[in-house]
């Protein structure tokens, strides 16, 4: 049992280094596709199915950062943070966040 849970662990810790990465990187090739359009060069011709993805992927991650930013407060986390840091590195994020209990709110202020 504790090799699986060892096994998790690394495994999610890799999960998150590589989503940063690729977020990372979607965002910055977006970033330089929008810049080229702005400067007159047009946008970057020849990687259109990797710019695709990347905006798949970006809408993903936008979706799963605003579910997270919704159950953060229950979880006594701050929802921007936690709402960045799950963007970045995706389900495992949320899956964190998720696994945490929950803590009774009073609303009554």
């Amino acid at each position: 049992m504790l090799k699986l849970f060892n096994l998790e662990r690394n495994v999610s810790s890799l999960i998150k280094v590589f989503s940063t990465l690729l977020i990372t990187g979607a965002l910055g090739l977006e970033l330089g596709n929008l810049a080229a359009t702005f400067m007159g060069g047009g946008p970057i011709s020849g990687l259109d199915p990797v710019f695709w993805i990347g905006r798949v992927a970006l809408v993903i991650h936008g979706v799963e950062g605003a579910i997270a930013a919704v159950y953060a407060p229950s979880r006594q986390r701050s929802p921007l943070t936690y709402s960045i840091y799950t963007f970045f590195v995706g389900t495992v994020g949320l899956v964190e966040l998720l696994r945490q209990p929950a803590v009774a709110c009073d609303r009554s202020q």
